[in-house]
């Protein structure tokens, strides 16, 4: 087989060139010690090193998040923790108005003490970070989370969503406590009611004060079902307790109804318990005075607070409601909020809220001289409606409290005077029990959600150790993949030098036995 010279030189040149580029690429290598800078190097390796590269960009954001998440949790803590302090104080007040030796110039001070922690938790509840982004208000965090209203009671502007961040592949967590949670869920433990019945007019012998339920379970369960009760009284020492249905239930109050004479009786009855005081004149016979008092007891009806809005066309605005058809309103009045809205000077639709673009009413109709009756609700309205009208309509269940309202309406029983009237004092202690109850409520709710920020930020310490491993065991990884074994390098780059060397000198020696060297 011949060769000719340039088919050498070709060859010669090609291995050179071999050679001399994995010198040059290994001399880079040992320089580096990174072993594959792209996909050619090592296709498996380079695949699974653009995976943990994305792998260590979550696990950077997760990182992030924590960090977010535990200066939210932290602000909200503290604040909670501040509120915490504040309802002590209120409870302090409270129980202190209670002494007999207290005045009404005493109450008032108490009341008006009251009225500035009524100020300072309103504040604390609508706390802005440092974003000015209001802490409790859900995802509606651009305005502030509660309000007062004008009949001095409190609404909740929010909504009940938690804004969740991923802090690891297969967890999330909210970075915010809901004021719905945390201030609005409090059990109300006064959501019933007494009304006399008879006599007409109140003689001040018989004052049965207005339940506080003892057991929630009972009261839904057995109280509700038979309700309204009459609670007649028979005797000087017996009461008769009937249902709606006519039914003889006494059986199931303490003592069988069976009460006396004295002062701050409690009446049990499935669970409630009513403060019974008997006041008779000197001389009285309970026997001849007492029968024919009866009272109505009840859980408290619904109540809505309805706000027009300010966009409104027309000056028309809401002065009355009342539940007209109940069974229409179970069925469907939306529950928590509802917005009203006219559609002509007489013609409406009612939407649960909030109202969307894609929102169908729940109920529509018409007005019947100037009431507007939806769901089984009646809306009493001043003036004539115009098309685009809205109100927004939020209601009061009574099953829960919100503390604002609780110290609002310990501050107005101890800014009644009281002293000399014995029926007004007796119903001022029953608000003062009915008020510090409810603290007791809203303070223990206020402490779940204490517990509930303390269990995440446990949580994401444990979190924040997984992903610390996890990015740890990355980086090895990737190390492993990526980088090289300089003893290797340094070996493989002496060889391969070697034979470039052998190469350059196996060239110029057969380069000499062309025949133009033997000329």
């Amino acid at each position: 087989m011949r060769i000719s010279t340039a088919q050498f030189y070709e060859s010669s040149a090609a291995n050179y060139q071999k050679n001399f580029a994995k010198v040059v690429k290994s001399s880079e290598e040992a320089s580096s010690l990174v072993r594959v800078n792209t996909a050619a190097d090592d296709p498996v390796g380079a695949s699974r090193l653009l995976q943990l590269g994305q792998q260590a960009s979550l696990l950077d954001q997760y990182k992030t998040n924590t960090n977010s998440i535990k200066a939210s949790l932290g602000q909200a803590e503290s604040v909670m923790t501040s509120i915490n302090n504040v309802l002590a104080r209120a409870k302090e007040l409270a129980v202190g108005a209670g002494n007999a030796g207290y005045t009404d110039a005493d109450r008032l001070a108490n009341a008006s003490e009251l009225g500035q922690i009524e100020e300072q938790l309103l504040s604390l509840m609508n706390t802005q970070d440092e974003n000015g982004k209001y802490i409790f208000g859900g995802s509606k965090d651009d305005v502030p989370p509660f309000s007062r209203n004008s009949d001095g009671t409190y609404s909740y502007n929010g909504d009940q969503s938690s804004l969740k961040l991923p802090v690891g592949d297969t967890m999330s967590m909210a970075a915010n406590s809901t004021g719905w949670d945390v201030f609005q869920q409090a059990l109300n433990t006064s959501r019933s009611q007494v009304t006399r019945t008879a006599p007409a007019v109140d003689d001040g012998r018989v004052s049965l004060s207005n339940g506080q339920v003892n057991n929630s379970g009972s009261f839904n369960k057995s109280f509700r079902s038979g309700e309204p009760y009459n609670v007649e009284f028979v005797s000087g020492t017996q009461l008769k307790i009937t249902d709606v249905n006519g039914n003889d239930v006494t059986s199931e109050a303490s003592q069988g109804g069976v009460f006396n004479t004295s002062a701050n009786q409690t009446v049990s009855f499935r669970g409630v318990d009513l403060t019974l005081n008997v006041n008779l004149k000197a001389g009285e016979d309970p026997n001849a005075v007492l029968p024919g008092h009866q009272f109505s007891l009840a859980a408290k009806p619904d109540t809505f607070n309805v706000a027009r809005s300010p966009g409104n066309p027309s000056t028309a605005q809401v002065t009355g409601t009342s539940v007209t058809d109940k069974a229409a309103y179970n069925a469907s009045f939306p529950s928590g909020a509802a917005v009203l809205k006219f559609t002509s000077a007489t013609a409406f639709d009612l939407y649960a809220a909030p109202v969307t673009a894609d929102s169908k009413p729940v109920s529509s109709g018409t007005l019947a001289g100037n009431v507007a009756t939806a769901s089984g609700v009646s809306f009493t309205l001043s003036g004539t409606p115009g098309a685009n009208d809205q109100f927004s309509v939020a209601v009061n269940t009574h099953e829960t409290q919100n503390i604002l309202d609780t110290v609002s309406q310990l501050r107005t029983a101890l800014s009644t005077p009281v002293t000399g009237n014995t029926i007004a004092t007796q119903k001022q202690l029953a608000d003062l029990a009915s008020g510090i109850a409810n603290l007791a409520s809203g303070a223990d709710q206020l402490a779940i959600a204490i517990s509930s920020v303390g269990g995440r930020g446990q949580a994401l310490d444990t979190q924040t150790e997984i992903n610390t491993s996890l990015a740890d065991a990355n980086v090895k990884t990737r190390s492993a993949i990526s980088d090289s074994d300089p003893a290797e390098v340094m070996t493989r780059l002496t060889l391969q030098q070697t034979m470039l060397q052998a190469s350059q000198l196996a060239f110029s020696k057969i380069a000499q036995l062309g025949l133009f060297n033997k000329v």
